[in-house]
């Protein structure tokens, strides 16, 4: 379980593409450090298990539904991903919780600078907006957030000058895809007031 709080702003350093699936280098000397195989660690907001260390460096294999699932797919060597470590049993929960579970991807929409902050829009898939609510909590890219708006098919958020200097939303520029999951809580409330498709037959997503 993670809280969406980024830890370090990291890199891609290669990607190897097998058969069905990838094998990701990724340089984080924050969160690689203490650092074992089997770990997991959230890159961008997939969790991802730990293969091997590399000094300031790990490897993750990604399997083909993730690459799919998730805008990991596009990351190639040179690309900044957000990571954070798990949450430790009886640590401060600083954002919410969050699984490393991505429910589906959107394309940042547009960017509008403020004094103190900026608002970014982002396009929302259809199936996802029941569960975005206005001052609800919402992960982009790993990164726990707040909604200020929330429409059918896209929503808002404001960024403080940390979020925009210490993670990828920094840079993300309109066009650009990211990883979205939405609130747990509100999928396992659908689920037991048995509507909706999280009743039916659960909501799959990528790791």
């Amino acid at each position: 379980m993670f809280t969406g709080i980024v830890e370090e702003l990291g890199e891609i350093t290669a990607v190897e593409e097998l058969a069905d699936s990838a094998r990701f280098t990724v340089r984080g000397p924050v969160v690689t450090e203490g650092a074992k195989h089997g770990d997991s660690i959230a890159v961008n907001g997939v969790c991802l298990t730990v293969v091997d260390l590399l000094d300031d460096a790990f490897t993750a294999d990604v399997m083909d539904e993730t690459l799919k699932r998730s805008s990991l797919g596009a990351l190639a060597p040179g690309s900044r991903v957000n990571l954070e470590r798990p949450m430790a049993l009886g640590g401060r929960l600083g954002g919410h919780l969050v699984q490393g579970h991505v429910d589906g991807t959107g394309t940042v929409l547009a960017r509008t600078p403020g004094e103190q902050w900026e608002i970014v829009k982002v396009a929302l898939p259809p199936e996802l907006s029941r569960y975005v609510v206005e001052k609800g909590s919402i992960t982009v890219d790993g990164i726990s957030l707040t909604v200020v708006e929330a429409a059918a098919d896209w929503f808002t958020v404001s960024l403080i000058p940390t979020t925009l200097a210490l993670t990828t939303l920094g840079i993300k520029q309109p066009g650009d895809p990211v990883n979205l999951e939405v609130d747990v809580i509100a999928k396992y409330v659908e689920r037991m007031l048995g509507s909706g498709p999280a009743a039916d037959s659960g909501t799959q997503a990528a790791r």
